[in-house]
């Protein structure tokens, strides 16, 4: 499988194979934004964005952790004699996926 190509070398390229572009950019700052504008629409998307098996995978195991963990957790200390709390490890583990989740499915602070 090839790698995708890289932001920065498809815009090094772009720029030795525009014969005068170093001269324009100097004189016309806007051109190197122009250039940044049609690098990033040449580039393949984000995984996440063409691969949405992937992602429902994902969001569904760290969704099942959650779940099991708070239900682990519940059964735990209701199966308790006396004052227990639940182990240590189920609060965390449940902590950290209720985090993964909630950043896969907040909105991105840069998209458009």
């Amino acid at each position: 499988m090839s790698e995708p190509p890289r932001s920065a070398q498809v815009l090094v390229n772009l720029i030795l194979k525009t014969p005068g572009f170093l001269d324009q950019a100097k004189t016309n700052p806007e051109t190197l934004q122009t250039l940044a504008d049609e690098v990033t629409k040449s580039l393949p998307p984000p995984a996440y964005v063409t691969d949405r098996w992937t992602y429902r995978i994902v969001v569904i195991s760290l969704g099942a952790v959650s779940v099991l963990a708070i239900l682990g957790a519940v059964y735990l200390t209701a199966r308790a004699t006396g004052a227990a709390t639940p182990p240590d490890i189920l609060t965390a583990l449940g902590a950290a996926a209720i985090g993964a989740l909630a950043g896969l499915l907040a909105p991105s602070p840069i998209s458009k």
